[in-house]
């Protein structure tokens, strides 16, 4: 994968795919190989209904991440 998608759904499932295929350990990570900000990602998904769980790393939708 050369970048990120803009789609707030094909995002979310690339990257909790990423996380979960272990390419990366953790958001951070991910985010500094394609040039992003974590903070930035996270605003732009729960926007879209999408709120990141530390505790799962992964995306999940609101209301299912705890």
């Amino acid at each position: 994968m050369d970048f990120l998608p803009n789609d707030p759904a094909i995002l979310v499932s690339s990257v909790n795919m990423l996380l979960r295929d272990e390419e990366f350990d953790s958001l951070e990570s991910l985010c500094y190989a394609f040039s992003r900000e974590p903070q930035e990602i996270k605003d732009y998904l729960l926007g879209y209904g999408f709120v990141w769980s530390e505790q799962q790393k992964q995306f999940r939708p609101i209301g299912y991440d705890k």
